[in-house]
């Protein structure tokens, strides 16, 4: 049976490297619509835009996507989560998706993976994904988060460091070993855990290595790490990822359907 899940698209307009970003066009469109596109595809239950910006909202509604309004003051898409809840009145168990609106190229089959891989882990509180590194680029690059996992695939942590790191490494051999995994960023969350997150105190780790996930386990909190079934295509984090995303989107839209 195929697992019950909503949609929460945070959407922020101030962005340092690239303002008004969930509004750039992309092979014609805005990368929000995109993005609302994958989430549409993934067979959620129901699918919300959540912002702060009158533009946004606007834009949302030109191409039918559902929006609510948010706080200014958020300093994570999981706090604007939690505020989502809340308006929504969604029932503790109902399990929520964030897929970042930066993401317009997510395979649907990832968003439906992470729900589900939730839905399978009763002792998880968080649900993510990861795939294999196998370019030594990506180990060093701190832009690529990576996660080390114990026996059962729950994460044990996540760093921009090159983890693990192979101490008698040698030539030709795969990164890390073989046991590095890139964390993609996209997560499953039951909504009673949402309302919780906003109450617990903010991690000295997630301040040194600016990931929030890091909260999450420095609370005692298990975050499951599924093995994606799909490679995600590229997010959009700088000028050169826009051109990059639109000419892919571009050749996707006249590929023969």
């Amino acid at each position: 049976m195929s697992t019950a899940f909503k949609v929460v698209i945070p959407a922020r307009y101030a962005s340092t490297r690239l303002p008004g970003k969930p509004l750039l066009q992309l092979a014609g469109r805005p990368m929000l619509q995109h993005v609302y596109e994958c989430a549409r595809q993934s067979g959620a239950q129901e699918i919300v835009v959540a912002t702060d910006d009158r533009r946004i909202e606007t834009a949302a509604a030109a191409f039918g996507a559902p929006v609510c309004m948010t706080s200014a003051e958020h300093t994570s898409g999981t706090e604007r989560l939690s505020e989502v809840v809340e308006r929504r009145d969604w029932q503790q168990d109902a399990i929520v998706v964030n897929l970042q609106g930066d993401e317009p190229m997510m395979p649907s089959a990832l968003i439906r993976q992470v729900a589900g891989n939730l839905a399978s882990n009763e002792a998880a509180a968080i649900a993510t994904l990861a795939s294999p590194i196998t370019d030594s680029g990506q180990m060093t690059d701190p832009n690529v988060v990576k996660v080390v996992l114990d026996r059962a695939g729950f994460a044990l942590y996540f760093s921009r460091a090159p983890i693990p790191w192979q101490r008698d490494s040698g030539a030709g051999q795969a990164p890390g070993g073989g046991h590095a995994l890139h964390h993609i960023g996209m997560y499953a969350y039951r909504a009673g855990f949402l309302r919780r997150f906003k109450q617990l105190e903010a991690s000295p780790l997630e301040v040194v290595e600016r990931l929030e996930q890091l909260r999450a386990l420095w609370h005692g909190l298990k975050i499951h790490v599924g093995i994606a079934t799909a490679v995600p295509g590229p997010g959009v984090d700088t000028e050169a990822d826009l051109l990059r995303v639109g000419r892919l989107l571009q050749e996707q839209s006249q590929r023969p359907s």
